[in-house]
């Protein structure tokens, strides 16, 4: 039987992600229970996590099953990832090895790793997680890489569809926010691609400069066109972008052409400071009643202000519930069975 990884939710067909979200619907009503006895999943975590850690272990433990977490160098071997290097330093166990090994104790094998390498060409390819995908005999899900996010994609395109209903046609901003350090694209590009599944207006507001991947940027629109003629814009003014919006999600990054020089990282960071969600940025969104998103952690009064994080058109703790029921209905998918 051949694998099934789950490394890029657009490597699923639109049915089989509607299916995701229907399962995931009944998941988080409680009709479904059971379905994941006596199977385990391996998580390796290259990166720290809080919400993706925490909902995996327990959407195991909730349908029977048993996560395993793995901190290489904090517990576990420092991992070497890179293929033909003489190992003679610091780390003592290949991913060649890792990958294969913890494809023989677990049924599906779950990996972080963000951008690693000295320049955006070799950062993009999502070498360490395609290594552990090449190396492990059982599916390998991405816990988040240097450019895709696809189990927050999936929450962001259930929390969408749950709290606006027909998503077709609105209008959905992503809004660059001001951050103390370059953040990866991995998150704002999976929120978009999430609001171009679900057919909507994609407006993308940030600084001149900040770029995405080109790639990823065509990748949206082609998606919002296949989804229902869904358009994506990009424009440089974060206050005309928001007005009219259903809804509104903050996220920082670092401009790719940048990606690799920290100097003029922090220069072009400097100049784009005042960029940040404020309440009377929601009251401009259609009738005043957009919904505020986030995939957290968020820095308050930074990227968001506490008044819209505390507001009542904040859904960022609802966000983060609903990757606990969309997680729950991947793993039922790949390693379990639904009665």
């Amino acid at each position: 039987m051949t694998k099934r990884d789950f490394l890029a939710v657009e490597d699923w067909s639109y049915e089989e992600v509607e299916a995701l979200l229907a399962l995931a619907a009944r998941v988080k009503r409680g009709e479904v229970v059971g379905g994941l006895e006596r199977k385990v999943l391996a998580m390796v975590f290259l990166d720290p996590s809080l919400r993706t850690r925490t909902s995996f272990e327990t959407g195991m433990f909730l349908h029977g099953g048993h996560a395993v977490v793995l901190e290489p160098g904090k517990g576990s071997w420092a991992l070497e990832t890179e293929d033909g290097v003489v190992m003679d330093r610091d780390t003592v166990e290949h991913v060649t090895e890792a990958a294969r090994v913890l494809g023989r104790y677990a049924d599906a094998l779950a990996v972080r790793s963000f951008p690693r390498g000295a320049d955006w060409a070799t950062a993009r390819e999502d070498a360490v997680l395609r290594q552990f995908a090449r190396h492990c005999e059982k599916p390998v899900i991405n816990l988040e890489s240097s450019r895709r996010h696809p189990c927050q994609e999936l929450a962001d395109a259930f929390t969408l569809r749950e709290k606006l209903g027909e998503t077709r046609g609105r209008k959905f901003v992503l809004t660059w926010a001001w951050h103390p350090k370059a953040l990866p694209t991995a998150v704002p590009v999976s929120a978009a691609l999430a609001a171009a599944r679900m057919g909507m207006d994609i407006t993308i507001a940030a600084p001149e400069g900040c770029d995405l991947d080109p790639e990823d940027v065509a990748r949206i629109q082609s998606l919002a066109r296949e989804a229902g003629g869904g358009r994506m814009t990009v424009v440089h003014d974060q206050s005309a972008a928001i007005a009219g919006a259903d809804a509104v999600y903050a996220k920082s990054w670092g401009p790719v052409s940048l990606y690799g020089q920290p100097e003029a990282q922090r220069a072009w960071f400097d100049r784009s400071r005042g960029w940040r969600l404020t309440a009377e940025h929601m009251r401009t969104t259609r009738g005043g009643k957009g919904i505020a998103m986030h995939c957290l952690p968020v820095r308050r009064n930074v990227e968001v202000d506490d008044a819209v994080l505390d507001g009542p058109r904040s859904v960022v703790v609802d966000e983060a519930e609903n990757r606990l029921h969309v997680q729950r209905a991947l793993l039922l998918s790949m390693i379990g069975s639904v009665r």
